[in-house]
């Protein structure tokens, strides 16, 4: 199914890296051919008032009401901004949210799309729980653009490599990646292994051969792991051929052991190397 309306959540304030991965987000849409549609969301915070002794009950009122907002609008305008710029349909949304609340009602709206383009900070938690909450609540693949990276990232994929441990998660993540992976220039698939069996090269075969039918011209190559953990590897062999885009299934192993001890998402995520597409 071709990709033609994505989600883009915009949450936390408008600091530079996060106004370029707006503008990186929206010419991927473009370049997509997609509809893009904002969703904003201020996050709602009951500030505590000062206790204080004080005649004037009307300011005392509006202390106990005083609440703090995240800038959505600031977020917005350079969405908006972006999309007038590049031609792109879009449209906005903003809500007012608690907390606890913002990572479940994007992970609702995320059901409607093809795809969710998730700005993620480097090793921040907020962005890893909302990432987390669109693989197991939305349905639906998603597209991270790393904001430390943003300025240099290329909003066309045609250098492509696709993360395959032969999981069931990874073969989803190719399939949903197909429209990605027909447009593109080169598409590797890439195993992190140290062995390099049998039945490793032969999934590996097996994958290219059924790219092909969908008109995608792909190679299969190993590459050692030699001590360091595979999320690294894979990182570090993206980053050595200037890949544009990364496609990969999400937590393999069981989530418990992968907030534990790490693991190939928990890294990826914490560190996107380049425009990254996960699945679940």
């Amino acid at each position: 199914m071709p990709i033609k309306d994505v989600l883009l959540p915009l949450v936390g304030e408008p600091s530079e890296p996060a106004l370029a991965a707006i503008d990186k987000c929206v010419a991927a849409a473009a370049d997509l051919g997609a509809r893009i549609t904002a969703l904003a969301a201020e996050e709602d915070i009951s500030l505590r008032p000062k206790v204080s002794i004080s005649a004037d009950l009307d300011n005392a009122a509006e202390s106990e009401a005083l609440r703090s907002v995240t800038n959505a609008a600031g977020l917005l305008k350079a969405f908006e901004s972006a999309a007038s710029r590049m031609g792109v349909r879009a449209d906005t949304r903003l809500c007012r949210l608690a907390s606890e609340m913002i990572a479940p009602t994007v992970a609702e709206r995320a059901r409607f799309s093809d795809l969710t383009l998730v700005p993620v900070k480097s090793h921040d938690s907020r962005s890893e729980k909302l990432i987390e909450v669109l693989l197991f609540e939305s349905g639906r693949p998603l597209l991270l653009c790393p904001e430390q990276r943003a300025g240099e990232l290329r909003p066309e994929f045609e250098n492509v490599m696709i993360a395959w441990d032969h999981s069931a998660r990874a073969a989803r993540a190719v399939g949903d990646a197909v429209p990605i992976l027909q447009a593109a220039a080169s598409v590797r698939v890439v195993t992190a292994t140290d062995e390099k069996t049998e039945a490793v090269m032969q999934s590996g075969a097996d994958l290219v051969d059924h790219l092909r039918e969908h008109g995608i011209s792909a190679v299969f190559e190993t590459t050692a792991i030699n001590g360091s953990s595979t999320g690294k590897v894979l990182a570090g062999w993206a980053h050595s051929r200037a890949v544009d885009a990364m496609v990969m299934g999400a937590f393999h192993h069981s989530r418990l052991n992968e907030t534990f001890w790490g693991g190939v998402t928990k890294t990826v995520i914490g560190e996107p190397p380049c425009w990254v597409m996960m699945s679940y």
